[in-house]
């Protein structure tokens, strides 16, 4: 994978889960019923979003190009 595409991807996975926890995107799951895993649906799009995002970085993460090249220090 390129550097270009890797950065493109990063941000994307990055901007599109905070543009669903702010509003007005937020609005989608800001409701409090149904009860999903004894939470409001509203705490659960929360946790969902954070949850997708960190898996997402860590798949991420294991494609990175830049990650197995040494730095010189």
């Amino acid at each position: 994978m390129s550097k270009a595409r890797f950065n493109t991807l990063y941000i994307l996975c990055s901007v599109i889960p905070f543009l669903l926890l702010v509003f007005p995107l937020f609005e989608i799951g800001n409701r409090a019923t149904p009860i999903v895993f004894g939470l409001p649906f509203s705490f659960f799009w929360v946790i969902l979003w954070i949850f997708i995002t960190f898996i997402a970085l860590v798949v991420l993460y294991r494609f990175d190009p830049a990650k197995d090249e040494e730095e010189d220090v």
